[in-house]
């Protein structure tokens, strides 16, 4: 069956990441190492063979899906996905202690199931039912558990260690996960994979201008990721601003002089 086969592969890969992972923690040098990214050799060669791979695989698919298909239908593709992935987001929403945002998940996956025909219309939206998002790397985060350094995941891009350990368990809470119809399973899993590799192509013009791509994604990631976790407010850097009054300082002390 789909789910035992899958499981199995899923303790392989946890096995595998962990495996992967302590090796390069004790193979790189100390003097390369920076707090978030302690592994940053091995991980900028992972983020450049998951480049090599996008480019001749699901890079050139999505380009023509965005051609190919008129933006209402790709819209309709994006809705019934993010609709699959609901219940999943409000189970979370319960487990960090924000039951008001668990039912309203309910009450859209309710409302875009039947009234949004299965989904493709988000008329929850529409009717005042914001998203609220969660999976579980953010429940772990509301529950304490630190994010442990940047991974570069092979074929699945950014994650932070805590991520990466627990996006399993979002994988098992996917309902396709469930779907014992491979035929059918398969390719809603390669559609939406064309269709998210569509959606980001408006962030990946921002890579071309920057000087260091890997740099560029890391830091992206990790931001909108703690964007995330405090649902859009997280909490001010103190050190950022005593950088900024450190720099005003020494400048208006040049000046003086």
């Amino acid at each position: 069956m789909y789910v035992s086969g899958s499981a199995s592969f899923l303790r392989l890969f946890t096995v595998l990441l962990v495996v992967l992972l302590a090796g390069a923690c004790a193979n790189v040098p100390p003097e390369q190492r920076v707090e978030s990214d302690p592994w940053e050799p091995l991980n900028r060669t992972l983020y450049s063979v998951n480049t090599t791979v996008d480019k001749v695989t699901l890079k050139p698919l999505a380009k023509v899906y965005e051609k190919v298909l008129p933006r209402p239908v790709r819209t309709g593709v994006a809705n019934v996905f993010q609709n699959l992935a609901t219940p999943g987001s409000a189970v979370n929403n319960f487990l960090q202690g924000k039951p008001a945002s668990g039912f309203t998940e309910l009450a859209r996956f309710a409302f875009n199931s039947t009234l949004g025909v299965g989904g493709l219309f988000d008329v929850a939206s529409n009717g005042g039912l914001e998203a609220r998002s969660e999976d579980f790397g953010q429940t772990a985060a509301v529950w304490g558990i630190p994010s442990g350094p940047y991974v570069m995941l092979p074929f699945l891009g950014p994650a932070t260690l805590r991520d990466a350990v627990t996006r399993p368990i979002d994988i098992v809470s996917d309902p396709l996960y469930h779907y014992e119809n491979t035929s059918v399973r398969d390719k809603l899993v390669v559609l939406r994979l064309i269709d998210l590799r569509a959606r980001l192509f408006p962030a990946e013009k921002l890579l071309d201008d920057s000087k260091d791509r890997y740099i560029t994604t890391r830091e992206s990631y990790l931001q909108n990721r703690e964007f995330e976790i405090y649902d859009g407010d997280p909490p001010e850097d103190d050190d950022f601003f005593d950088d900024i009054f450190e720099e005003e300082f020494l400048d208006e002390g040049e000046t003086s002089d």
